[in-house]
């Protein structure tokens, strides 16, 4: 009888990040925080690993985070005026999004020193479990959450799975790159990864989304992983030396909804306004107004 995949139970969320492409807005406020219509960026990453079945949250912060933090807390005073002031709704929203006593933890990249780095600094709390990864700056917008999808193929093939979808031939240079056994399967085994390949050396279009389950071996990995792109330790590069040995498996995963980078200017506001207009009770009213602003002269 086949033994199931170990349960994935927690999340890693890297925000450690500077955000210097919105200065001055990030000068104080993490960019984590800013908000996709009436909800931080990265509530709705956390949202997406709650829908998965994610129990425990593992923030990778830096200086100047502690709002995000003080976010994923109880703020009695706050809920305490909405009581009195008889906002229910406003009020059942903030503890619906409130996490358990105990289920997030909070860890300090002290160094800009890459993803695979960030990562690594999870590793005490992770400890020997597989677990997801989840980059903040990538928003996946679809009616089937992205990293619920990747749950499912995980429960049936195990190993270590990677979120992609497709970008035009002539941007693969922009992106990690993953060359697998079917590029045209929901899901498919990968045979190699690159990172921003040169111009006509990719092995398929298929870009990494920002969304992995990983088994806790990549730490050992991510501890020896010497400088690679940008002089940063690279998580690719790691997850390559994890897909070199024979115990280990990766498969991909086609997203099928649409990305958001909420870490370009275009794709923040473009975030917006999917969300706006995919809003209950917003939705209607905004289409109409953004029809008007479309048909002047601007």
């Amino acid at each position: 009888m086949t033994k199931s995949p170990a349960r994935i139970r927690k999340a890693v969320f890297p925000v450690a990040g500077l955000g210097t492409r919105f200065l001055p807005a990030t000068k104080a406020m993490p960019k984590e925080m800013l908000t996709v219509v009436d909800r931080p960026v990265i509530q709705h990453v956390v949202d997406e690993a709650r829908a998965a079945g994610i129990e425990h949250f593992v923030f990778v912060t830096g200086r100047n985070k502690g709002v995000i933090e003080d976010h994923f807390d109880s703020q009695f005073e706050l809920e305490r005026t909405l009581q009195e002031r008889g906002k229910e709704k406003e009020l059942a929203a903030l503890l619906r999004d409130l996490p358990g006593a105990g289920q997030t933890s909070f860890t300090r990249q002290q160094a800009a020193l890459g993803l695979g780095h960030a990562v690594w600094c999870a590793r005490e709390i992770v400890g020997s479990e597989p677990f997801a990864l989840l980059l903040p700056d990538m928003l996946h917008f679809s009616s089937a959450p992205c990293l619920a999808t990747m749950m499912e193929a995980y429960q049936e093939l195990g190993g270590n799975m990677v979120a992609v979808s497709p970008v035009p031939d002539d941007q693969t240079q922009n992106y990690g790159i993953v060359g697998v056994d079917n590029a045209q399967n929901q899901v498919s085994e990968i045979k190699t990864m690159v990172e921003k390949p040169r111009p006509g050396t990719a092995p398929s279009n298929l870009h990494i989304t920002g969304r992995y389950i990983l088994q806790p071996e990549i730490f050992d990995l991510l501890e020896k992983q010497k400088p690679g792109a940008g002089n940063e330790i690279q998580l690719t590069d790691a997850m390559l030396g994890l897909l070199e040995r024979d115990d280990q498996k990766f498969h991909a995963v086609r997203f099928g909804g649409q990305l958001y980078d909420c870490g370009s200017k275009l794709g923040f506001l473009m975030a917006n306004v999917a969300y706006g207009l995919s809003r209950e009770g917003l939705g209607d009213g905004f289409r109409r107004e953004l029809n008007k602003l479309m048909s002047k002269d601007i």
